[in-house]
């Protein structure tokens, strides 16, 4: 059932009743109105969830959000250079909720921030800097507001300042929030050249972390098939014209050799590199480039780089010092453990070619994933692709699956089942890795059935839904007793045209 959805204004008024005819606190008043409407079931995702400011003239009848006080100023301006200070106000401000840049839009920001930034071309590049920073914070979660004249803008600065990082970093943020979830941008801009640009940025500025990470996660939207308006999109066309007509695969893998320290970059090269494994001779491209060789390294480095964590956490006295590291190791195990899930999610798209799935083997790579698994194994999505690492690993391949018996494969499936009982995908995964050990090798079932796969398969089959076909199929094959359901028979009437 649809959640009701009630105007800005409607919730503003709310929040000035609490306080004129309650006598209530501002943060008060404020609380007040969010349990109020929640409770009625109302949506408040697109709700600025704040007390409306006393505007600059100190008028208390024109209290507006900071947001709109910002966007007025812009609306009755006309230098770029002298509105700077209200058009970074203004990004600042859409940069904290959507419900902020939702609220701007809905009242005609995009136009404006658009002719500031055409103007921003001849005042410097500060100040096109600000202005596309501002029109990138605006259409984050828009795209829709982005019209042909705004990518007709993006492209063109991105042609025409290939030789300042920062803008062309911004423009490129751009970029990626108009295409998500909008498959008419995405085609828009592709034909219009933008895929050369980014390959090319990446290229030119190989040394810039923050550039490189950017473009990757924008030609990585370009493959994506999110926007649920149109029957299918052309993700898999645009993978291949990534590929074959801009040297995709060989750009990305020499930026990651640039950056072997850079975590977050490592990380969103390698979910890029995933998105491009989409034909056979793709995958085996990737390694032929020595991107299998890389894969291999980063994981094995993620977990010498997590004992170097630990040790490091040890060596320090103070209570403030250790609450400092304690901060500073948990978000180095986060960004470690985004590593390890785009490694594992990349090394799962390119074993799709045998042959590679044979060199991910030779190259111990049964190994560093089950590592990866136990050592993260209360992550739900390592875990899962993890599982879907092994389970690709051992389809149609029986060697490999006594290589992903004697390493722990199938004991670390079943623990990553019993660590994340809720999960879904992990529970899917790990069936299907069990089903694929077994299926050409019947002499692993009993060992299998001992792990205790049984009662954890039928535990999965119980509690998801969406475990139905791959628990059942990994129970019939690891002889078990299953009940299949005929969907027909074939009896009780006939087909009639």
């Amino acid at each position: 059932m649809a959640k009701r959805r009630i105007t800005q204004e409607t919730f503003d008024a709310a929040v000035k009743e609490n306080m004129e005819e309650f006598d209530m606190a501002p943060d008060e008043a404020l609380r007040e109105a969010v349990e109020q409407f929640e409770s009625q079931g109302v949506d408040l995702s697109c709700i600025v969830k704040a007390v409306p400011a006393v505007s600059s003239d100190d008028k208390k009848e024109e209290q507006a959000h900071e947001v709109l006080q910002a966007l007025d100023s812009l609306q009755i301006g006309k230098c770029v250079l002298e509105m700077m200070p209200d058009i970074k106000r203004f990004t600042e401000q859409c940069s904290l909720q959507f419900a902020q840049r939702y609220l701007a839009a809905q009242k005609d920001a995009y136009p404006t921030i658009l002719s500031y930034c055409k103007k921003s071309v001849e005042e410097g590049n500060e100040a096109v800097l600000t202005a596309v920073s501002a029109l990138a914070a605006l259409i984050d979660g828009q795209p829709d507001l982005l019209d042909a004249e705004g990518q007709h803008f993006l492209l063109d600065v991105l042609r025409k300042y290939q030789a300042d990082s920062s803008v062309i970093c911004v423009a490129v943020c751009a970029v990626r929030h108009s295409c998500l979830k909008h498959e008419q941008n995405r085609q828009d801009l592709v034909k219009a050249g933008v895929l050369p640009l980014l390959t090319g940025v990446i290229t030119q500025h190989t040394g810039c972390a923050e550039l490189v990470k950017e473009a990757s996660a924008a030609l990585r939207v370009m493959t994506f098939d999110d926007d649920v308006r149109v029957t299918f999109g052309h993700g898999h066309e645009h993978a291949k014209m990534i590929v074959l007509e801009h040297n995709g695969l060989k750009v990305l893998i020499e930026a990651a050799k640039a950056h072997l320290e850079n975590t977050s970059v490592l990380s969103e090269i390698c979910a890029t590199l995933s998105r491009l494994a989409v034909r056979n001779e793709f995958c085996q491209d990737i390694c032929d480039l020595g991107g299998l060789k890389l894969i291999m390294t980063l994981l094995a480095d993620s977990f010498e780089s997590a004992v170097e964590y630990n040790k490091i956490k040890n060596n320090y006295e103070t209570e403030a010092d250790l609450i400092l590291m304690f901060v500073l190791v948990t978000y180095s195990v986060l960004l470690l453990q985004d590593l390890a899930r785009q490694v594992l999610s990349a090394i799962r798209a390119i074993a799709g070619n045998d042959d590679v799935k044979d060199a991910v083997v030779n190259a111990g790579g049964v190994q560093l994933i089950v590592i990866a698994m136990n050592r993260h194994m209360s992550n739900p999505t390592v875990c899962e692709q993890g599982c879907a690492c092994l389970s690709v690993l051992a389809l149609r391949k029986p060697n490999n699956c006594k290589v992903i018996m004697e390493n722990g494969g199938a004991l670390a499936a079943v623990q990553a089942m019993k660590a994340n009982a809720d999960a879904v995908n992990v529970q899917k995964q790990a069936c299907m890795v069990l089903r694929n050990l077994v299926s050409r090798m019947r002499n692993y079932s009993q060992p299998i059935l001992d792990l205790g796969a049984e009662a954890l398969i039928a535990q999965a089959l119980k509690t998801h839904q969406d475990c139905g076909d791959v628990g059942k199929a990994a129970l019939r094959d690891l002889g078990c007793q299953v009940e299949l359901r005929e969907l027909w028979t074939g009896k009780h009437g006939s087909l009639t045209n």
